[in-house]
């Protein structure tokens, strides 16, 4: 398995990626594009920089490599270099997963992801997380 950083030109793999297994999620042309691939993409991630930190979303992996620990070694690595706080909004189906990670719940968002959490909220349930120390994610 090999994780790697996506070049920039290459963010529409992510997107097809995405698509082929019907998810709604999106890769940002603006952010950073994390990937871990078999012989094919099999996972995926974004950091999207916000005030103070990184937005991390578009977490997802394929169906056929759940359970050995792959989104973990996928975002670890992506926020291995990352200055400041790291915040996701997830389902609280989800919170502990992330909390294996390091994660816990975060109600100090930057206004930008504050704001696109009131209206997540408004058609389905959410919770904010964040990663304060980026050494927990090694765990």
């Amino acid at each position: 398995m090999h994780i790697e950083r996506l070049a920039a030109p290459l963010w529409p793999l992510l997107n097809k990626f995405y698509r082929s297994h019907n998810s709604s999620m999106k890769a940002l042309k603006d952010g950073q594009l994390w990937v871990a691939r078999d012989t094919q993409i099999v996972a995926g991630l974004c950091l999207t920089p916000v005030v103070g930190g990184q937005w991390l979303t578009g977490v997802f992996v394929d169906p056929a490599y759940r359970g050995q620990g792959l989104a973990a070694r996928l975002i670890q690595q992506a926020v291995a270099g990352v200055d400041g706080k790291v915040w996701l909004l997830c389902h609280p189906d989800l919170e502990t997963l992330y909390q294996r990670m390091g994660f816990s719940q975060d109600t100090v968002l930057p206004q930008s992801l504050s704001e696109r959490l009131v209206r997540y909220k408004r058609n389905k349930p959410m919770i904010a997380m964040g990663l304060d120390n980026l050494m927990a994610c090694a765990r």
